[in-house]
């Protein structure tokens, strides 16, 4: 039968490291979106 759930008592590891790598892939991308049209804007005049 399933047993008593503990709160907090969750293992995360894999969660959190997928998160971690989720928020690093969107920071570089926002970044090279940025640079790109900052570029597009400079090269545009």
């Amino acid at each position: 039968m399933a047993q008593e759930h503990k709160h907090g008592s969750m293992e995360t590891e894999v969660q959190e490291k997928t998160f971690a790598g989720f928020i690093n892939w969107t920071t570089k991308t926002v970044i090279i979106c940025i640079l790109a049209l900052v570029f597009i804007a400079l090269v545009n005049g």
